[in-house]
């Protein structure tokens, strides 16, 4: 009789083991669909281990990245449990801690991995297991409810992680709509001048920045820069800096003067963290006279009346400096089919298969070559070059080039 009732009191209280884990389970599947927090689930985590397995110790390391962060602990460290990721991860299997382990391990029982995929998502390390009744069920339950844990945590992960870049892809790609609008779709040809541009970002947003402004029929301007930096920042900067040129280059009569101010508000905006590599050139037809600044740009190439040089005056870049050094504004008379062709350094950095470079020999080479083409067949030309120099190399910065052409 004592016999039958012992297999009694041990099938009820297996019973009553099984009614606690399908509750247990219950439990934790319903807040997983409600989306409870990660810190909601570790607690979770723990008073099942605690309360309902009656697990003395325990430290829960989740992968986050490339790093092993410790998520939950009970009786353990937080702070000292880092010691320990070098000695468990090389376990892919359930793994029983045995007196010849590390010595570091022996106050635990079992090591509990937990893979998708080959790639490890947690790790659990449990201690204060191996007295307790029915063994073999319980170390089965808390592997299973540390996997849903785990795989829980990593979907979060990866939601987030998806939320984060469908976000980042809508703000590229009205960045990248902002900045399109930013850059003229054309340029203007009449019969005194001729411009033309070729414009290449690196990514889906650039930083080469190319405007031109007219002032009446006979005096023109246009520009060229650079921008520190890639991305959505990059293009804000740029939104922010043709503002301030659109307003300034009316307001403003000289070029040094237009110069002066603009550092001043590009300084106010960025503080020194970003700055900005600037060419400017007014041309007036009538008198046949071209005035530049070169704030920092590499520097265009003007051949005139046969004789090649660069434009290299002016000052140092824009926004580094609260207040910039001496600016020095150039004037050259100009002949009828003079040519300018400015750019920014994606030009010059471009490389082909065999690392070498697009340098200034070969633009001021191919400038002499064909200076007597009109700027759309210029750049045409320009763009055939640099498709066969680079072959399938991609392009390692942005590129952009505008051609003048006084005819």
């Amino acid at each position: 009789m004592s016999r039958e009732l012992a297999i009694l009191e041990k099938l009820e209280k297996e019973l009553n083991l099984k009614q606690l884990q399908i509750k247990s389970l219950l439990t934790i599947t319903q807040a997983i669909n409600d989306n409870i927090s990660a810190e909601g689930l570790y607690n979770m985590y723990k008073s099942f281990l605690s309360w309902e397995m009656e697990i003395d110790k325990m430290v829960l390391f989740i992968k986050e990245e490339d790093k092993w962060n410790c998520a939950a602990t009970i009786n353990a460290s937080k702070e000292n449990s880092g010691v320990l990721v070098p000695k468990i991860i090389k376990y892919k299997r359930l793994h029983t801690i045995k007196d010849e382990d590390e010595e570091i391990l022996t106050d635990f029982d079992i090591i509990i991995p937990v893979f998708h995929k080959e790639q490890p998502l947690a790790y659990a390390i449990i201690g204060g297991i191996r007295e307790k009744s029915d063994l073999y069920n319980r170390i089965q339950f808390i592997t299973t409810i540390t996997n849903i844990i785990a795989v829980a945590i990593e979907n979060k992960r990866l939601f987030k992680q998806q939320i984060e870049q469908e976000r980042l892809k809508r703000e590229i790609q009205l960045a990248s709509e902002v900045q399109q609008m930013l850059i003229p779709e054309s340029f203007p040809c009449c019969e005194e001048y001729a411009l033309s541009k070729i414009y290449k970002p690196h990514f889906n947003i650039g930083g080469d920045y190319i405007d031109f402004i007219s002032f009446d029929k006979h005096r023109f301007a246009f520009c060229i820069a650079d921008i520190s930096g890639k991305g959505v920042a990059a293009a804000l900067l740029m939104a922010n800096f043709q503002a301030i040129i659109q307003t300034f280059i009316y307001q403003y009569r000289d070029l040094e003067t237009f110069i002066f101010a603009l550092n001043q508000a590009v300084y106010r905006i960025t503080k020194a963290d970003k700055y900005i590599t600037f060419f400017i050139a007014e041309i007036d037809i009538r008198k046949m006279e071209l005035k530049y600044i070169n704030a920092g740009h590499y520097p265009p190439v003007l051949i005139n009346g046969g004789k090649l040089r660069r434009l290299e005056e002016g000052t140092t870049v824009i926004g580094a400096f609260e207040k910039l050094p001496e600016i020095k504004e150039e004037i050259i008379p100009i002949n009828k089919d003079a040519l300018i062709l400015s750019f920014t350094d994606g030009l010059a950095d471009l490389r082909n298969e065999n690392g070498e470079f697009f340098e200034d020999k070969k633009i001021e080479n191919f400038v002499i070559n064909n200076c007597n083409k009109t700027p759309v067949e210029f750049n045409e030309e320009l763009m055939s070059e640099i498709n066969i120099f680079k072959g399938d190399q991609e392009y390692s910065d942005d590129i952009a080039v505008l051609t003048c052409k006084v005819f």
